[in-house]
């Protein structure tokens, strides 16, 4: 690293420094700050309003580091006791009245309606509490989430001045090409963001992150404080922790999430160039903008977007790793590729911690690493590599998460013990498991691609075979190493775990388009470019088409080669109705439909924690479908629900002729 690079770091490491101490004098550094305090013996009694957002049940609570500390709200004890103290509680919408007796250090959690319960707490704003019942931005930090912008966009700064110099030597016009890509896939995402409504683990995601975020900028490194969500690594809770400070509620998080895949769809143009051809990146990118599960990972707060940026990244990073070393003396020589390997194990590192299984991206990096390296530096590469890469890797992984600074190995073991855990069963090729065979992902793959680019990836197959290529070799590696997720334990949540392959597919279905043009501009009398266009123009409105129908439920589309989403759920080939999408519109026709005080039952529906009901309706729920005046059924093509007699069918939402929800109404009034 020259003199530059390191005046720039310092200058960045400064400007973060200014920007954490101006928050710490302009941000309430603790929330119980806002309410107005009186001595309690050796605590403090802190007390005023808490603005409760929603109507419906609240899971409230404190974390106290000693003693017997006291909450009541509007005059009734909620919870008391030391350590993490929580009570799920039933409230109506608006300010109640707050009493906390606690010693220094205590501070209070809370789950509104609309987020999970116990498990995962978030720590409540400071904006949600008030001495006089004014309440300014209620249960968001705003000033919290500008901080946390301008921290990430001076890391993106540093970043890109760091690599000025392969910049200046980009192609413009693929940076224009990717730059569309980019815009395109972003609007698409952002379209109707949360029209599929909630999904499982948004919720975990967000609070883990909110917390996360909270904890960085007030500079808090406590063992205690990271403990949410302990079983993932953190980048795609830090992502999804900024948007989760903007706003009550999930819309600024999934825009990041829309952001981080839109870019790595601009990345794989660059990644198409290189291995190929720029037609081919941007016919890549396009596909991927279009891909339907790409567009559903967009539209969610989860693990899967940072995860989809960072191969891509790191991919195309590996790509670079040679270039123009053959100019420069072998001692720089030596430096600059270390350097960029350096580099390229950050990404890695960075990779890792979105999500455990990405490393597997070590085995991709890796060999790209090896095959396009010039026989001169290979050894110097394998060398330096095998040596920097993992190493660069575990010092960002070490770096970023404070869970492992006290004690990384037994807090590794303690997320590993949580993860290997199946979930819930679900149908695959016909029957209800949760112990499906090794070719599940694989499989999942087939049936969650569309048609199109099974077709486009099947002549990249002939001209892998023909050609040769290292671009194919490489495509291959992408394609075929995120599907080694076989051998865990857990194999679940369909095509989820393996949505590098679906970039993979995207790159070759690009590649066998322009063979297929190479080859018919042989046999007529039609221009190569022209060809080209048309077949990738004729790939591109075809899967517009298959986004338009499929429209908002991305997660639950699949190909017409295992008969859609409705051949699916006739046959219970696979999971449909994934992970809550839909429920909401159900959840929407009740409130709309229910008299005050009706009875809903929802127990057959999983996840059950999404069924957000009309605050009143909270009050009297079903347990059992006899007993309700309205029922909810979630997944009904694979999920038996014993039903009344009586329940009478008023709405079904479906995606694409499958489907997902339906509610039943029963005329009680008559039957009384």
């Amino acid at each position: 690293m020259n003199r530059r690079s390191l005046v720039a770091l310092g200058v960045a490491l400064a400007a973060a420094a200014g920007l954490l101490g101006l928050r710490q004098l302009v941000v309430d550094r603790d929330p119980l700050d806002r309410l107005s305090q009186r001595p309690a013996g050796e605590w403090t009694a802190h007390e005023g309003s808490w603005w409760f957002p929603r109507g419906g049940p609240y899971i409230l609570g404190f974390e106290s580091p000693r003693g017997d500390a006291s909450l009541e709200i509007d005059g009734r004890e909620v919870a008391r006791g030391k350590g993490i103290q929580t009570e799920r509680v039933v409230f109506p919408e608006g300010a109640h009245a707050v009493s906390f007796t606690a010693p220094p250090g205590a501070r209070l959690l809370w789950h509104p309606p609309g987020r999970r319960g116990a498990l995962e707490l978030e720590y409540v704003p400071p904006s949600s509490l008030s001495a006089d019942a004014e309440f300014d931005h209620p249960g968001a930090s705003p000033l919290d989430g500008v901080f946390a912008i301008l921290l990430a966009l001076l890391a993106l700064a540093l970043a890109l001045y760091l690599a000025r110099d392969g910049l200046r030597r980009i192609d413009r016009r693929a940076a224009a090409a990717a730059g569309i890509v980019v815009i395109v896939a972003l609007a698409i995402r952002l379209v109707d963001l949360g029209g599929a409504g909630q999904t499982w683990d948004e919720d975990v995601n967000w609070s883990a992150g909110r917390n996360y975020v909270t904890n960085g900028l007030a500079l808090d490194f406590s063992p205690a404080s990271w403990v949410w969500n302990y079983q993932h690594p953190p980048v795609s809770k830090y992502a999804a922790g900024i948007g989760a400070q903007l706003a009550d509620g999930y819309g600024p998080a999934r825009a990041v999430s829309a952001l981080l895949v839109a870019l790595a769809c601009g990345l794989l143009v660059f990644v198409g160039r290189r291995l190929f051809s720029l037609r081919v990146g941007v016919l890549a990118g396009a596909a991927a903008a279009l891909t339907p599960h790409l567009i559903a990972h967009g539209k969610v707060v989860g693990h899967e977007a940072p995860a989809v940026l960072l191969w891509t990244a790191a991919l195309l990073a590996a790509l670079c790793v040679h270039d123009r070393l053959d100019e420069l003396a072998d001692r720089a020589l030596t430096r600059r590729l270390a350097l960029r390997l350096a580099g390229v194990g950050a990404l890695l590192g960075l990779a890792v911690s979105s999500r455990f299984v990405n490393l597997l991206l070590a085995v991709v990096v890796g060999a790209v690493l090896l095959l396009q390296a010039p026989a001169a530096l290979r050894r110097r590469t394998l060398a330096w590599g095998a040596a920097l890469v993992p190493l660069a890797a575990v010092l960002v992984s070490f770096a970023i998460w404070p869970r492992l600074w006290d004690a990384p190995f037994a807090h590794l073991a303690e997320a590993w013990a949580k993860l290997k855990v199946p979930h819930s069963p679900e149908p695959f090729l016909g029957a209800i498991t949760n112990d499906p065979p090794r070719h599940y992902f694989l499989v999942y793959l087939v049936a969650t691609a569309p048609l199109g680019i099974l077709i486009g990836a099947a002549a990249w197959l002939g001209r892998a075979a023909v050609l040769r290529e290292k671009g194919s070799i490489t495509v291959a590696l992408l394609l075929v190493v995120p599907l080694l997720v076989l051998f865990s334990p857990v194999r679940q949540d369909g095509v989820r775990y393996v949505l590098p392959s679906l970039l993979a597919l995207a790159l070759a279905a690009a590649a066998g388009v322009d063979w297929l043009a190479q080859l018919a501009a042989r046999r007529v009398r039609i221009a190569e470019p022209r060809l080209f266009a048309g077949a990738g123009a004729l790939l591109v409105v075809y899967l517009a088409i298959v986004c338009v129908r499929i429209h908002p439920y991305y997660l639950d589309y699949y190909g017409e080669q295992v008969g859609g989403p409705a051949g699916v759920a006739a046959h219970r080939r696979f999971e449909i109705a994934w992970w809550g999408e839909g429920i909401a519109d159900a959840i929407d026709y009740v409130d709309r439909n229910a008299a005050p005080g009706a009875r809903v039952h929802k127990g057959c529906v999983e996840p059950s924690h999404l069924t957000w009901l009309r605050g009143d309706l909270w009050q009297r729920e079903a347990r059992r479908a006899a007993d309700a005046d309205w029922i909810i059924v979630y997944q009904p093509s694979w999920r038996k629900c014993p039903l009344p007699p009586d329940a009478l069918l008023v709405h079904e939402v479906s995606a694409q002729g499958a489907p997902l929800a339906r509610v039943y109404r029963r005329d009680t009034l008559k039957r009384r």
